[in-house]
């Protein structure tokens, strides 16, 4: 494969990305449903490919027939399907990067309740899916217990976490698990915004909603289309923290990227070293950090950086707003090229499987945003909870529109405490250090030591949300 053919797969990815917009402004549909116009680009590239168009032209006119293998070639998707597994990296390594560390106490007050609800809501996700896979998927269709991890994978991972666990799920013996947890990613950014937005229109009806008078269909119209008015426009989405001429501050900022990631290269290569003179020594040795991605350490590594700038740069060299357009262009054609390239096959062979896993996580999900958040986040609740259950259920993104949907002009703390929660969450659930060694400990362990710990710490979520945060919020 040349450089050629992989800078031209690029330029059609990015084909794709604009068609993608193009239908979110002028489709009904991907308006009222808040589709990001990544997914949308996937879609495209997912039905012209071999596995729709494809099979499609084959059904009528045999294997020779035109676009037999669909308008994209395989050589493409190939190129397609290796860019989650680095870029993923990328939108990692952004994640605390800008982000000052603010106060524990004022993150404990006002995040602590949610990190409750947000712990609940992820470790119940391998709880429910161990069990499905123990005693439905294992023994009636032949999949491996690694499958219960596929509903925190894609839902609370969403589509970066669940390509970026490609390689780790084909070295553990599951190479479909990356198909389907792609797909599992896709049902969750369409659930949650979904039953997001439904459960919004249930909060207006019925007084649950401290903030909104009036159902979704009052957001205008621009806003549905993804377009900024030409009168909100801000004057930069980046600022210019250095003079171009001696560097370009988005070469500044890909660089602090670099240090990130090289970072938590070496802190996975050290922790290899030591696994492979401790318990992963010899032939019965056990082998965990090994499969372990390298997308969790990026994330540390991207806040060692943050810490050495905090305390050394009297510059403030770097921007946080510049930080976070990195992150969402690469997160853009992360999402695109997963799903494009995402083997259909794959979630037809195991369609029940597939469906119950999809299920659940939807059933458990609103469930306990209907029973738990209002118990445990009483000022606010709605606004602060609907953030979390879309997060759940697709990306951190997928959280924040439902949250600029049911707080339009920022009236309750829900963003500023969504905020601190993620950073105390995002380390370990949804693409950090659990979910990292969710895989390898299940292959090595078998699922129970896995389901108990996730277990316990459903309960530890519950328990301290009721009984301490309740009453924390309450103080006045």
């Amino acid at each position: 494969m040349t450089a050629d053919w992989i800078g031209f797969s690029l330029l059609m990815l990015a084909i794709l990305l604009y068609a993608g917009k193009w239908m979110r402004m002028h489709w009904r549909p991907a308006q009222q449903l808040f589709l990001p116009a990544s997914i949308l680009a996937g879609a495209i590239g997912l039905l012209l490919g071999p596995g729709v168009l494809g099979a499609i032209m084959r059904t009528v006119g045999g294997e020779e027939a035109p676009l037999a293998q669909g308008a994209i070639p395989e050589s493409m998707l190939d190129v397609w399907s290796d860019l989650p597994g680095l870029l993923i990296n990328v939108v990692f390594a952004t994640l605390l990067l800008g982000v000052p560390l603010p106060k524990w106490k004022r993150v404990w007050g006002l995040a602590g309740p949610q990190l409750a609800f947000g712990v609940t809501l992820g470790a119940g996700q391998y709880v429910i899916g161990i069990l499905i896979a123990a005693f439905i998927l294992a023994p009636f269709f032949g999949l491996p217990l690694m499958a219960g991890a596929l509903i925190e994978i894609g839902f609370e991972g969403g589509h970066g976490t669940a390509a970026g666990l490609q390689e780790t799920f084909a070295e553990l013996g599951f190479a479909d698990g990356a198909d389907l947890a792609v797909g599992m990613a896709t049902v969750g950014v369409i659930s949650g915004i979904v039953f997001g937005i439904i459960l919004i229109n249930w909060g207006v009806r019925t007084g649950k909603s401290a903030v909104l008078d009036k159902a979704v269909d009052s957001i205008p119209h621009h806003q549905r289309r993804g377009l900024v008015s030409e009168d909100e426009r801000p004057l930069s989405a980046g600022g210019m923290t250095v003079r171009s001429e001696s560097i370009e501050p988005l070469t500044l900022h890909f660089a602090f990227i670099a240090m990130a990631i090289l970072i938590g290269l070496g802190f996975l290569e050290a922790m290899a070293w030591v696994e492979s003179v401790t318990w992963g020594a010899g032939e019965n040795g056990v082998e965990l950090l090994g499969a372990v991605p390298l997308f969790p350490l990026a994330m540390i590594g991207g806040l060692v950086v943050q810490q050495l700038l905090s305390r050394f740069d009297r510059h403030n060299l770097l921007d946080r707003d510049l930080m976070v357009r990195i992150q969402g262009f690469a997160l853009d054609l992360l999402i695109a090229a997963a799903i494009a390239s995402l083997s259909l096959k794959v979630i037809a062979d195991n369609l029940v499987p597939f469906v119950l896993l999809g299920l659940a996580g939807i059933a458990w999900n609103v469930g306990m945003f209907l029973w738990l958040a209002p118990r445990i986040i009483p000022k606010y609740w709605f606004e602060r909870g609907i953030g979390d259950i879309g997060q759940s259920m697709g990306v951190t993104a997928t959280g924040l529109i439902l949250m600029k949907i049911a707080d339009p002009d920022n009236k309750t703390p829900a963003y500023e405490a969504f905020g601190y929660k993620q950073m105390v969450f995002e380390p370990f659930f949804g693409g950090g250090l659990v979910t990292g060694l969710a895989l390898p400990v299940i292959y090595n362990f078998g699922a129970w030591p896995l389901f108990g710990v996730m277990l316990a710490l459903v309960a530890i979520g519950i328990g301290s949300g009721l009984f301490y945060f309740a009453k924390l919020e309450q103080e006045p």
